[in-house]
């Protein structure tokens, strides 16, 4: 008998392990790393979900969903088929889709965003956010981005949205402004008359944008992101006893903001946010913010998450995020909510599924499709385009998530053409990337570097080796700024090729772009029709901060 309790004291005491380790007290932000800018959340009963901008990348506006606020499951995109709307060539670096609002209302959940470059704002829907998403519903007279929608306790909708529709716009530099007008967000349809609500918390403030309105204790609170997504980005909020205003500044403004540290400061630019209750009656809120590494920033914007209290001050509703504190944390208590771990992306696709999995993503939107899932391999068609330019070449990528990673893919490839090319790139817009390749008998390490926002770019072998294989594995290490590229005849036998590179061709501070870090497979004939094809039998990413 003694030996039975002795026994279930044993599985008692490791079940109880078990459970304190896999139940952490703490979180690590950000709670999405790499490209997930402009987060929204919602929720509906215990779960969770947010959507992020997504520009010029296809599909359009993922959507996670969650349990504890922490862990985070790919679960779709709002826009994933072609007839709901094409990307066209020519569309620019960082143009696309801008700011989405996810809200949930009387069992729709409503998506509205900004598709920048092409036809404007819109709306989709889905009784299930997984999908299917309907066709945008695109509004009319509708000037401006970042679009939230906001229902009323009387169940009628109003639209928000970030310009100026009172002839302001020259009143000093860099202004902006927020506006609301009824809608009917069943049609997209705008109702009656316009209002501009504010320019921002203060005389001289600027580019306000982001706004979501939320009733709160009978009070109605105007939440928005101010200052720039650069180093001057902030979060500031508007009381309000009515729906239409005034809605005066609050006295804590900025209620947060980064950009008093300094860039040496690990994170920064923090801003474009948006507000959660939990079941328990907990405040949260989710947030943009970089991180600054080896002063650069070569993962762009990601999503963050803080602790809010809802508190009575002079100037009523106050949102203080993580009191006592008042910045964004690396590592903090985590939210009061079963822990909810999720399937992590694999560290090696082995492409044997028949679809690609939703962590793959395409420049712009692939219409007729060029790839092919078959016999355990992604088979691309090496055609006209290229990477740099502003089309849909045939490029498979993944987010970049760490400062320090390696990629690697094994690549099945003969051509006896000079103008045929396939291997793995390096991407951050059409002007700097990297592409390791197999060309006509050799492999090339390639560099594209544009100046400024709006210079001319150029390309340049940095590197070359003779090489008569069909098989070749490529690989990529980065350590922070610094990035090394390899070939193989498999990933046992790896050699360097060229020297240690300038990783910071792909960051922030010399692309001045919205986007993110992409690194994947490529096939490209440059600008003459190809009937050859490239297979790429696996692609391995893993990495760490």
């Amino acid at each position: 008998m003694k030996k039975l309790i002795v026994i279930i004291l044993t599985i008692l005491i490791h079940i109880n392990g078990v459970n304190s380790q896999s139940s952490p007290s703490t979180f690590q932000n950000p709670i999405l790393p790499g490209f997930y800018p402009d987060p929204s959340i919602c929720r509906v009963g215990d779960t969770y979900y947010m959507v992020n901008s997504s520009f010029e990348w296809w599909p359009g506006l993922p959507i996670h969903r969650s349990k504890d606020l922490v862990n985070w499951e790919l679960i779709g995109h709002g826009l994933n088929r072609p007839d709901q709307v094409i990307y066209r060539d020519g569309m620019k670096d960082s143009n696309g889709i801008f700011a989405p609002s996810i809200r949930y209302n009387n069992g729709t959940f409503y998506i509205i965003t900004t598709l920048v470059g092409q036809a404007g704002n819109f709306i989709i829907t889905a009784k299930d956010p997984v999908g299917p998403w309907s066709n945008p519903m695109w509004i009319k007279d509708a000037p401006g981005i970042d679009p939230s929608l906001f229902w009323d306790d009387d169940g009628r909708c109003y639209y928000t949205g970030a310009g100026l529709i009172d002839g302001t716009e020259k009143e000093w530099p860099g202004i902006n402004g927020i506006w609301m007008q009824e809608i009917d967000p069943d049609k997209g349809v705008l109702i009656g008359e316009k209002k501009q609500l504010t320019y921002g918390h203060a005389s001289n403030a600027r580019w306000a944008e982001g706004p979501h309105i939320y009733k709160i204790e009978g009070e109605y609170l105007l939440l928005i992101g101010e200052g720039g997504t650069g180093e001057y980005h902030s979060v500031t909020v508007f009381n309000s006893k009515n729906l239409w205003g005034p809605y005066v500044p609050n006295h804590a403004n900025p209620i947060i903001t980064h950009r008093h540290l300094g860039k040496t400061h690990p994170i920064g630019q923090t801003g474009h946010a948006d507000l959660v209750q939990t079941q328990n009656g907990d405040w949260w809120i989710v947030m943009l913010a970089k991180r600054h590494y080896q002063g650069y920033v070569t993962l762009a914007r990601e999503t963050f998450l803080a602790e809010v209290k809802m508190t009575q001050q002079e100037s009523g509703l106050t949102p203080i995020i993580n009191p006592g504190i008042g910045l964004l944390q690396a590592e903090q208590k985590r939210p009061d909510l079963p822990w909810t771990p999720v399937p992590a992306i694999p560290e090696k696709d082995e492409f044997e599924g028949a679809i690609l999995g939703m962590y793959w993503n395409f420049l712009r939107t692939p219409s007729p499709y060029w790839h092919t899932l078959k016999d355990g391999q992604l088979v691309l068609n090496p055609r006209p385009q290229t990477v740099n330019e502003l089309v849909n070449p045939s490029y498979v990528a993944q987010r970049t998530r760490h400062h320090n990673y390696e990629a690697s893919t094994k690549l099945v490839f003969k051509t006896k053409k000079e103008n045929e090319k396939a291997g793995l790139v390096v991407y951050r817009r059409h002007g700097n990337n990297y592409q390791l390749l197999k060309a006509k008998g050799e492999i090339q390490l390639v560099k594209c570097i544009q100046e400024g926002l709006n210079g001319e770019h150029h390309s340049e072998i940095v590197a070359s080796v003779p090489y008569k294989g069909k098989e070749v594995v490529f690989g990529i290490k980065v350590n922070g700024i610094k990035a090394e590229f390899f070939y193989g005849e498999d990933d046992n036998k790896m050699k360097s090729i060229g020297e240690e590179q300038d990783y910071t061709i792909v960051s922030d501070e010399l692309t001045f772009r919205f986007n993110g870090v992409y690194v994947g497979m490529y096939a490209s004939s440059k600008n003459v029709e190809s009937k050859n094809q490239a297979y790429f039998d696996w692609f391995k990413y893993s990495g760490s901060n």
